[in-house]
């Protein structure tokens, strides 16, 4: 029965009673005696018409009633049986009130999915994941991350290139460059000595000195090349170790949310607390992936602050050797602008590690106080029986 039939009837069922008036009145008239003669036949015909047409109305509201009683029966049924289907224990004024953190309680709603950087795969294999993991990007490979495993290759495959054959070629090319200056300041030393000893004349002494003090220069310049070049080798050799071990945990921490994902509410108490300990916080928090990046962070730092460190000592005792020789001289003025260059890149990265130690305390605060932030219950609009709906916005601290 549709809404409009309904209505129908409805107007039927009016008029039928507004018909019914006037048989009523001229009844009331005839026991009161105030009804008179000549009219009384006029009035006996009008209602009897009336009182026809009212039957017809009568009979028409009776159907239509009939109809919508049969209708909401029908209904009235199916909502019985659509009721008993429901299992008996589902409480549904709890599963509708906003009380349990991460869920809404409504099925629709919490099984809405969500877009998430770790993809959920059909490979689950911890073991197999953890082995392809030892491969730069092969975890991330083996759990049809292609995205993520193919930067992990290339930019480990160009750190390895560059570590174990580019800076070898460099230091074999210097060690043939320097050699015949070695050779060189090992025979202008022999001559000095000579000539002392046979008593030469002091200008020959003096040309042989002078000869040695020039290729010394230049054995000493390839010198401070080689040990540049072994300074950026090592850094390069400890942010190598931190990208694949950031590669490790990202495969961990893939194949976590593929299995346990949750999106409970943590206390961010709790994952500050742990924050203090570097990476805590992310493990706390089941961010493996981001602990793998702030493992990788500090160990890049503390590497790099070492070898930056080691720089500035080797140029300050090349500083003091100089600074006896010719204080005077351009080579005295190279080494100080390269200890002041290793001082300051040794300060940036101290500076980046406390940041990086730092960055990792308020993200594990954060993302405690959003753990549940993929549950609408944070801003959902959700039923109330009282009438009407009520508007849930809320944030845990």
């Amino acid at each position: 029965m549709t809404p409009k039939s309904i209505i129908i009837a409805l107007l039927v069922m009016c008029a039928s009673l507004f018909a019914e008036t006037p048989a009523s009145v001229f009844a009331d008239s005839l026991d009161q005696g105030t009804v008179k003669t000549d009219s009384s036949v006029a009035v006996t015909d009008s209602s009897a018409k009336a009182a026809a047409v009212a039957d017809s109305l009568a009979d028409v509201a009776a159907n239509s009633v009939a109809e919508v009683m049969s209708d909401a029966v029908t209904d009235d049924e199916a909502e019985d049986e659509t009721d008993s289907d429901a299992p008996p224990e589902v409480d549904f004024e709890s599963s509708t009130t906003p009380l349990v953190k991460g869920k809404t309680g409504i099925v629709a709603i919490d099984t809405l999915p969500v877009n998430e950087w770790d993809i959920p795969t059909k490979r689950n294999s911890l073991k197999y994941a953890m082995l392809f993991s030892l491969l730069p990007g092969g975890g991330q490979y083996y759990t049809e991350h292609y995205v993520r495993g193919g930067f992990l290759t290339g930019i480990e495959g160009l750190l390895i290139y560059d570590i174990f054959f580019n800076r070898s070629y460099q230091r074999d090319r210097l060690l043939e460059r320097v050699r015949p200056f070695q050779d060189s300041v090992l025979y202008f030393t022999t001559k000095v000595l000579e000539s002392r000893k046979n008593g030469s004349s002091r200008d020959s002494v003096l040309y042989y000195h002078d000869k040695r003090l020039e290729f010394l220069e230049r054995v000493r310049a390839q010198s401070d090349k080689k040990m540049e070049q072994e300074d950026v080798r090592k850094a390069e050799l400890a942010w190598l170790i931190g990208i694949h071990l950031y590669g490790m945990f990202d495969t961990f921490g893939i194949w976590y949310n593929n299995n346990r994902r949750s999106t409970e509410y943590r206390d961010m108490k709790t994952a500050v607390l742990w924050a203090l300990l570097p990476g805590g916080g992310q493990i706390f928090n089941r961010d493996f992936g981001k602990a793998g990046l702030v493992y990788m962070g500090l160990l890049g730092a503390a590497v790099s602050v070492s070898t930056s460190q080691n720089m500035v000592n080797y140029y300050l005792d090349r500083k003091h050797l100089v600074e006896k020789e010719n204080p005077r001289s351009e080579e005295y003025d190279r080494i100080t602008e390269r200890v002041t260059y290793y001082r300051k890149n040794r300060n940036t990265y101290i500076w980046g590690g406390v940041l990086i130690y730092l960055y990792s305390i308020a993200d594990a605060a954060v993302d405690a106080l959003l753990s549940d932030f993929d549950s609408p219950l944070h801003l959902a609009l959700v039923p109330n029986f009282d009438g009407g709906a009520q508007a849930v916005m809320s944030l845990d601290f």
